[in-house]
């Protein structure tokens, strides 16, 4: 299929055919002619169309890719960057925050929905619809489809070594949900306060507190949570993100986790495993499982489709010890009717066929790429930052020297049209925290990674103090 876009040169003009063409396509994205996700002619027939050379096209493309305006796709040509809108609209509502409208949204935790398998995960949900009588039709039961508890708990084992039942495994409309049903069974068992890790979600501690639980903030040290603190608490339950710790990416040591697990029952205790991104380790050695087989009875295990395929699907899952299953029935039946049986078939399906395995193999290719992007970025525009933390996941923590006014660099960045959370809003004392940078990097291309970060350097040397970089 060849494809067509309005664009003339004068050839007799003083500016050069390539600057013609690239201040032209500019300038249709800028006024949202060319809109995110566009699809461009192919050089060669963009040469054919205005008669001139395709090295003149080649070089126009490259250097508006350099801009970040468009970005390459293998197999499916050239495209108009997924950030390249720059239209002024009504900012985007998120959970209880407005996002304003900006090129470079750099905010944690967000998979590019340009790499969702539409066509796998559309062949699955219609098996699921034509092999159904009336299960994904009538109300689901409370713990969720049996065919996909079955396939969750193959899959897990297999992939995290996590440890457990279908009979004890729950499947929840994502994380939010199932940490909603864990402090209302809290409520019922007379627990009224949860450790929390400092650093760790602010949405996350602001939910618990909205649900009538007390958080308790507990350090996280080079191997994680730190035990002694926890203790000294007089908490009984804790939430940790032992494998990719959030934000700041460190994983728990398996020292440590044989500490927390032995906390956990020399107080008669409960763990909430936050399993967010498991799946997505990006080193090649090193693998960090799940901490729920170090303490099956301990440690109630969480998990969520939204980082692995996408947050729209709402689909979570919890193994949890056989001792608090029955409660948890309890409490659910009192406050939802289930989860949507079509798409638990579906991703029953998903599982069963290999097509989340295939799938999350392509985009950890897919992200190592980005990653390493993010890091030559770093280092060549923002060198004062250095790094935290192994190759996974979605985002990287980026820790800035002392003193910087993190606020301030924030602030300057957002004027720069890059939206980027700094470190200290994860902390429980915000102003005793060193500064720094949470870098969600899997939800723009590679070019629009690198011309973000510049902009942070850029950012940056306009703060007091802020070393302007060798060129």
């Amino acid at each position: 299929m060849t494809w067509h876009v309005m664009l003339e040169v004068v050839r007799d003009g003083p500016v050069p055919l390539g600057a013609q063409i690239a201040d032209q396509v500019r300038h249709q994205v800028e006024r949202g002619l060319l809109k995110p996700h566009t699809r461009l002619p192919s050089s060669r027939q963009l040469a054919q169309d205005l008669r001139v050379s395709r090295s003149v096209v080649v070089e126009a493309y490259e250097k508006l890719t350099g801009e970040g305006l468009l970005e390459s796709v293998r197999g499916s040509g050239t495209r108009v960057a997924a950030h390249a809108d720059t239209r002024i609209r009504k900012p985007v509502v998120l959970v209880d925050r407005a996002i304003p409208p900006v090129r470079f949204n750099l905010l944690p935790g967000t998979p590019n929905p340009v790499t969702f398998p539409h066509r796998e995960w559309g062949a699955s949900y219609l098996r699921a619809l034509e092999s159904t009588r009336w299960q994904g039709l009538g109300y689901p039961p409370l713990l969720g489809l049996d065919q996909l508890r079955t396939e969750l708990v193959a899959y897990l084992g297999r992939v995290r070594g996590v440890l457990g039942s279908p009979d004890d495994t729950m499947v929840t409309g994502g994380f939010a949900h199932a940490l909603g049903l864990v402090c209302a069974a809290l409520r019922e068992l007379g627990i009224d306060r949860l450790a929390v890790e400092d650093p760790s979600h602010d949405r996350q501690r602001q939910f618990i507190e909205e649900n009538d639980i007390r958080t308790v903030a507990v350090p996280v040290g080079p191997e994680g949570l730190e035990i002694e603190p926890l203790y000294a608490s007089g908490v009984r339950v804790v939430l940790v993100t032992p494998s990719h710790q959030f934000p700041l990416g460190v994983p728990m040591s398996p020292q440590r986790r044989e500490e927390l697990v032995r906390w956990a029952r020399d107080i008669d205790g409960w763990i909430i495993e936050d399993d967010y991104d498991g799946g997505l380790w990006l080193e090649q050695r090193c693998r960090h499982l799940a901490l729920q087989p170090t303490g099956p009875d301990r440690v109630i295990y969480a998990g969520t489709a939204s980082k692995l395929l996408a947050p729209g699907l709402r689909l979570g899952w919890m193994v949890l010890p056989p001792e608090l299953t029955a409660v948890m029935e309890r409490v659910r039946v009192r406050r939802d009717l289930g989860c949507d049986g079509l798409m638990q078939l579906a991703f029953a399906d998903f599982l069963r066929s290999g097509l989340l395995d295939g799938h999350l193999r392509k985009m950890r290719t897919r992200y190592r790429s980005q990653h390493g992007r993010l890091m030559r970025a770093v280092e060549r525009y923002l060198p004062v930052a250095t790094l935290v933390g192994p190759v996974a996941g979605l985002h990287v923590f980026a820790a800035l020297p002392a003193g910087l006014d993190e606020e301030a660099l924030v602030t300057q960045a957002l004027q720069l049209s890059v939206l980027v959370k700094g470190g200290r809003v994860f902390h429980d004392r915000p102003h005793t925290a060193r500064p720094g940078l949470v870098l969600g990097y899997t939800a723009l291309g590679e070019s629009g990674i690198e011309e973000a970060v510049r902009r942070i350097g850029q950012a940056y040397e306009r703060q007091p103090g802020g070393v302007r970089r060798a060129s």
